[in-house]
């Protein structure tokens, strides 16, 4: 089956190149485009995709809003979001909603691709390192709130819990968590589904913002 993935900017030199980037591959489809975050509800209701790229800036409703709706909606897609900068609030607070990651306006092609690939396979496409720089470079002054928030919400876990979600924050992959806790990929993914139902999150990179959060 192909990935279906929707576009979402304002520009539409953008859209039409990212279109004609992804509509050479054999397993992606580009199934529609949106000019603005308030077309992005009834775009997923009509096409279905399965991931969004979202630009953060635009007229009416911005990627962020829109990205907090989708993903507060049950089976909502995964959502990449499209930026011309490395460490900028606004791509903060939208991983914090629940995108899967970010990607640069000038990734290469290639990248682009693979990117959108391991999206649509449950992979985040953001490591750990970009995240400590997203943190430590925006200013955030709620950052001790946060941090105690953090910290109530990992004591919910179990011990167990608690090493899986470490190490999630420290970028392993399912792999190569139980290669280190010794136990089996399998069990790894139940314990991440049961961490992400008991903390109310949606995916891993949020997990891995929680944990830095605790760490600040």
């Amino acid at each position: 089956m192909k990935i279906r993935v929707l576009i979402v900017d304002d520009d539409a030199l953008v859209r039409a190149g990212l279109s004609m980037i992804l509509g050479g591959t054999g397993d992606i489809e580009v199934v529609g485009e949106a000019a603005d975050g308030d077309q992005v509800p009834k775009m997923v209701a009509q096409h279905r995709p399965d991931v969004v790229l979202m630009d953060i800036r635009m007229p009416r409703v911005d990627g962020l809003s829109a990205t907090e709706v989708l993903r507060a909606t049950t089976g909502s897609p995964e959502v990449v979001v499209l930026t011309t900068f490395h460490a900028d609030a606004q791509v903060l607070r939208a991983l914090r909603a629940g995108a899967a990651g970010f990607l640069l306006k000038d990734i290469p092609p290639v990248d682009l691709v693979a990117a959108i690939r391991r999206v649509a396979s449950g992979e985040p496409i953001l490591s750990p390192a970009v995240t400590r720089q997203l943190i430590s470079h925006v200013a955030d002054g709620g950052a001790g709130g946060r941090r105690d928030s953090a910290r109530v919400l990992l004591a919910r876990l179990s011990e167990r819990e608690r090493e899986v979600a470490v190490a999630v924050g420290q970028g392993r992959s399912n792999a190569e968590i139980g290669g280190e806790l010794y136990m089996s990929v399998a069990t790894v993914k139940a314990h991440v589904s049961r961490i992400l139902t008991k903390l109310g999150l949606n995916n891993r990179v949020q997990i891995a913002l929680l944990v830095h959060d605790s760490e600040s």
